[in-house]
């Protein structure tokens, strides 16, 4: 099986750290790319459309973050598909217990999954494992 490309788009500091860590054990994964914001992701997005090498497999998205919330990266997400070759799987990643949140992750097709904070090496498995 060929190892994945992973993001993380999440604005908290300690849990970027927690969770490249957890990446790393599982050995599931070639890449991780950490994110502050969607701002941010979206900009490497853009800077790698011409190489889908670099664009993710998997991105784990939060909600609620500065500059660009996940919800607001999926829009512009949406906006790019045309241009995207490759199949990106975004899994929202989220502390937010609303229910209204994991509804609204069911209007996007690309959103695979609703994940719960923090992610833990049997969610990972299981991502990387779902083709």
């Amino acid at each position: 099986m060929r190892k994945k490309t992973i993001w993380v788009i999440d604005d908290d500091t300690i849990y970027q750290i927690i969770v490249n860590k957890i990446i790393q054990k599982s050995e599931m994964f070639s890449t991780i790319s950490s994110f502050k914001n969607g701002k941010e992701a979206l900009d490497a997005v853009t800077n790698s459309l011409n190489d889908n090498e670099i664009l993710p497999d998997i991105i784990l998205l939060d909600i609620n973050m500065p500059i660009m919330d996940g919800w607001e990266f999926m829009e512009e997400m949406t906006l790019l598909k045309p241009s995207i070759t490759k199949q990106i799987i975004v899994y929202v990643v989220s502390s937010s217990i609303a229910v209204e949140d994991k509804n609204k992750s069911k209007t996007y097709p690309d959103i695979l999954g609703y994940l719960s904070k923090p992610v833990n090496i049997n969610d990972l498995i299981l991502i990387a494992s779902n083709d």
